[in-house]
């Protein structure tokens, strides 16, 4: 009985063991994990929902873009007066201008005008300039959204409007024949860089100078005083160092009188000048000052009123010529700034009438027009020329690009 008792109670153990542990326990299963391509369990935040990219930074329109907006903005008038600079005169309608107020305003919101070209009749003091300036400024801002190239003939000597003015205490930096005869381009740099200060300081943006034209001979020549000398190469170096001299004074310049009037007999402001130069002579001379304010990266040139009939094939003047402008200052030289005339109410202009002057001009690659004899005139000239079809818009567009990428660059 006893041995019975034992099974039973042992049985009894047995069915009771899984209630109270005695069966042995089993290890505890862990779920399978991916593993990395060494066999490494992966980040748990692998497999995670990838982060949103950032959004790309908007396009920061380039000057050119920026310029062709501008242009596309502007109606058909506006364009083409852009393409002229005046004196305030020619569209206040007042006999001296010395002050910008409500007529300079009307004017401009009829002809917003690319610039304004001042004398020293307009020019009396330091504040009246200044105040002048700032308010034809405000005014083609209010006209056309644009500054204005407010414009001067400075080039120290006998060309000068402020310095020797007796309401400006400005001292005449003296001849250029003198700066160049010195042979120190630092000096000529120097000279460029006090004019376009005290000009900065008043308001003015364009200087129409260096004068880049190699001078003849000086017992005859109307240029000896204005020339830095008779070598090329001299004063391609002056020219060099002069635009230079400007542009760290933030004042856009002008090389003159391309392709170089300098020992041609005559005066361009009476009557008709010619050079009997081929095109090979005017390469190895005349042009080569020209060179180097392209090198320089010249803001301006301005073509002179010149005939250069052996190296073009006529006696049509350099300014209307597109042998001088598009063919030699545009394609040989590879010029890529603003091209303006010398002022085209000069007697060597010939007597191309009013109304086709800015045309001529144009259809020979100049980008503005300086100073026309009767600007009404010649501004309906060019945009009739547009309406029946002589020039393209395409044409005024490019001109107006140019002009527009400079002005804009002024603000930077």
């Amino acid at each position: 009985m006893r041995s019975r008792w034992l099974v039973l109670c042992a049985l009894a153990a047995c069915l009771l063991a899984p209630l109270t542990g005695c069966v042995a326990s089993q290890p505890e299963a862990v779920p399978e994990q991916p593993s990395t391509e060494f066999g490494t369990p992966s980040d748990p935040d692998e497999n995670a929902a990838a982060p949103t990219p950032a959004p790309a930074a908007p396009h920061e329109p380039t000057l050119d873009e920026r310029a062709a907006d501008k242009v596309a903005s502007l109606t058909l008038e506006q364009k083409v007066a852009q393409l002229f600079i005046v004196r305030p005169e020619s569209i206040t309608g007042v006999d001296t201008a010395t002050q910008s107020g409500p007529a300079t305003e009307e004017a401009l919101q009829t002809y917003p005008v690319g610039g304004i070209a001042y004398f020293q009749k307009n020019l009396l003091d330091p504040d009246q300039t200044a105040t002048m300036l700032a308010n034809v400024q405000a005014y083609s801002e209010e006209a056309v959204g644009l500054p204005l190239f407010t414009c001067v003939d400075e080039e120290g000597g006998t060309v000068t409007r402020i310095a020797g003015n007796p309401g400006f205490a400005i001292e005449n930096v003296g001849d250029m024949a003198d700066v160049g005869a010195a042979g120190d381009p630092a000096a000529a740099e120097d000279v460029a860089r006090t004019i376009g200060t005290y000009l900065h300081d008043l308001g003015f943006n364009v200087d129409f100078a260096p004068d880049a034209d190699i001078c003849g001979d000086p017992a005859v020549d109307v240029m000896a005083l204005r020339s830095f000398g008779t070598d090329p190469q001299l004063v391609a170096t002056m020219v060099e160092a002069q635009v230079k001299g400007f542009a760290s004074a933030d004042m856009l310049c002008s090389a003159k009188h391309f392709p170089g009037i300098g020992g041609v007999a005559g005066d361009s402001h009476e009557g008709a000048i010619v050079s009997e130069k081929t095109l090979d002579e005017l390469r190895a001379f005349e042009l080569v000052p020209f060179k180097a304010a392209i090198a320089a990266d010249v803001p301006f040139i301005m073509v002179g009123h010149l005939s250069v009939p052996n190296a073009t094939g006529d006696d049509t003047p350099a300014s209307i010529n597109p042998a001088i402008v598009t063919d030699l200052l545009r394609g040989e030289l590879g010029y890529r700034n603003l091209i303006i005339t010398d002022s085209m109410g000069m007697g060597a202009v010939g007597d191309v009438a009013p109304e086709q002057v800015g045309v001529a001009a144009l259809e020979a690659g100049v980008d503005i027009v300086l100073m026309p004899e009767d600007f009404v005139a010649t501004y309906q000239g060019v945009l009739d020329a547009v309406h029946d079809g002589r020039l393209t818009e395409a044409r005024i567009d490019e001109s107006v690009q140019r002009i527009v990428k400079t002005k804009l660059a002024l603000a930077e």
